[in-house]
């Protein structure tokens, strides 16, 4: 035993004949393991807030939410409420988010909203939510007679590298907001307001985002009609179809609440949009068949621009292949994986549930057979052997209906492809048919039509010189082929009733080619 070991032995039963002595005295083991805990405990501290309404009065009409955002306290949410006005909670030490809304439970007062992004609880802190200290959000329309839908405001804050958000929903125009404590680091502030309102023949969606260290307090946008961006939506009416469509916008970037309208089938819809938003997404279900699953087009990330008219069409001729945002067919060690939307609309909105009878899609290698799928129109997967070898891919969809909705709709690709080490898109190219059509998907009996020809995927960009077009009137039975002049072909209709059909052919510079036929791909009337 050595001295060291004797020193510390003593010192033990000194210690511990000490504690026997005193009376009522815990054991020191026990105070000691309770010291250790409670330096293993992050540390708390009282939080009160004190809420206040428009005559500085204490008010039990409020809803409080503190956010943990870093910290030990970085995933604490708490919602501390006392009809006193007067609420406290215990918090571990931490940056927090708070926002505190406030109302006077009158109609035609409104809301208050404070938020305070940065809340650092290193102490006993109070906090006092002032309605006093808010300004009116006074964002509208040029269009006085337009009525008030909804607002929406989001604010995002970020520290070390965390993001927490707290919003408003109203459904009056009377809001007032403020910032409340210190300001937040550069840029770590991100606030978005949308407001909406409709004029009856047109909506209006009005929306700004802010960058910066501190909340809003107030905000006054009067834009004018000069000011704003229109989005228009045509909406088509397909045969045997019946009902009413809807219509979704919002904007692309952000957290938003957006419009949602209904709109006749055939019918128009239009929207004055603020540029400062960014851009929008418009989202349009189709009226269906009875007992049909709804179908949805999305048109996401639509670019606005002040004093300029942007329109999108939806569900209307001409449909076929389209591969706007997509390589259509990818190939993965040895697996092909198929994704060509055969049946995108006129303006090359894909839909979510196409009607259609049936669909197929063929793999031949080298000349065999390889397999065949029928699952969603253009959609299909296939494992094949290793090596390089020609290809040729078939798709084909079957729809039921009147002429003029794309009765049959087949592309057929052939290409060489090889073993590859990680995901690599196959060179394959579709054809974009873009006719003016009626909303019926018509065009005038015994005229002359400039159908505009488009070349995506492979064949894009100069890697193809003409498609060659062809155009049948008996639903593919003969063919006439019609020369390409400038981007387009002229096409003279038939008598009123007939359904026109279009070919294409091409083979891009590196051998790749694609026979496209819609059968059916508009009507004359």
């Amino acid at each position: 035993m050595n001295s060291s070991s004797v020193s510390r032995r003593s010192a033990l039963r000194t210690l511990a004949v000490a504690v026997a002595l005193t009376a009522g005295a815990a054991p020191l083991w026990e105070a000691t393991a309770s010291a250790a805990a409670s330096a293993a405990e992050p540390a708390t501290y009282t939080l009160t807030i004190t809420h206040l309404d428009r005559t500085g009065a204490r008010t039990a009409d409020y809803a409080t939410n503190v956010t943990g955002i870093s910290g030990p306290g970085a995933e604490e949410t708490v919602h501390p409420y006392d009809a006193s006005g007067t609420t406290t909670v215990r918090l571990p030490r931490g940056r927090y988010l708070l926002d505190s809304s406030l109302t006077t439970g009158k109609e035609g007062d409104g809301t208050d909203w404070i938020v305070q992004p940065r809340l650092d609880l290193d102490r006993d802190t109070a906090v006092t939510v002032d309605a006093r200290t808010t300004a009116p959000v006074d964002v509208r329309p040029p269009d006085r007679s337009a009525r008030f839908l909804h607002s929406a405001m989001f604010v995002r804050v970020t520290h070390d590298g965390v993001t927490r958000d707290a919003n408003l929903i109203n459904s009056t125009p009377d809001l007032r907001v403020a910032h409340l404590g210190p300001d937040g680091e550069p840029g770590s502030v991100r606030q978005w307001f949308d407001a909406y309102w409709s004029a009856g023949t047109a909506d209006y969606a009005l929306g700004y985002t802010f960058t910066g260290a501190r909340a809003l307090t107030g905000l006054t946008r009067h834009p004018a009609r000069g000011d704003l961006a229109t989005l228009r939506a045509r909406g088509a009416a397909r045969p045997d179809t019946d009902g009413a469509a809807s219509l979704d916008l919002q904007p692309s970037a952000g957290p938003t609440v957006g419009l949602s309208r209904r709109v006749a089938a055939p019918g128009t819809a239009t929207y004055y949009v603020t540029p400062e938003r960014g851009t929008w997404d418009l989202a349009y279900t189709a009226p269906g068949a009875p007992g049909a699953r709804p179908n949805r087009y999305a048109a996401d990330g639509i670019a606005v621009h002040a004093g300029r008219t942007t329109t999108h069409t939806f569900d209307n001729a001409v449909f076929g292949p389209d591969l706007t945002g997509r390589p259509g067919v990818v190939r993965q060690g040895d697996r092909l994986t198929v994704d060509v939307p055969l049946l995108a609309d006129g303006d090359g909105h894909v839909p979510s549930a196409p009607s259609y009878g049936s669909a197929r899609t063929t793999l031949h290698r080298n000349g065999v057979r390889v397999g065949s799928r029928t699952d969603a129109p253009g959609r299909a997967a296939f494992t094949v052997p290793p090596g390089n070898a020609a290809y040729r891919l078939t798709s084909t969809v079957d729809r039921e209906g009147a002429p003029g909705t794309a009765t049959r709709v087949t592309a057929v690709w052939t290409f060489t492809s090889r073993t590859t080490a990680g995901p690599v898109p196959v060179p394959v190219s579709a054809v974009r048919f873009s006719p003016a059509l009626d909303p019926a998907g018509t065009a005038p009996a015994n005229a002359a039509l400039r159908v505009p020809v488009a070349v995506q995927g492979a064949g894009a960009g100069g890697y193809v010189s003409t498609p060659a077009v062809s155009v049948s009137v008996d639903g593919g039975t003969t063919w006439t082929r019609v020369p390409v002049e400038r981007g387009a072909v002229t096409i003279r209709n038939p008598r009123a009733g007939k359904g026109v059909s279009l070919r294409a052919e091409l083979t891009d510079t590196r051998g790749n080619t694609l026979t496209q036929t819609i059968i059916d791909a508009y009507r004359t009337a």
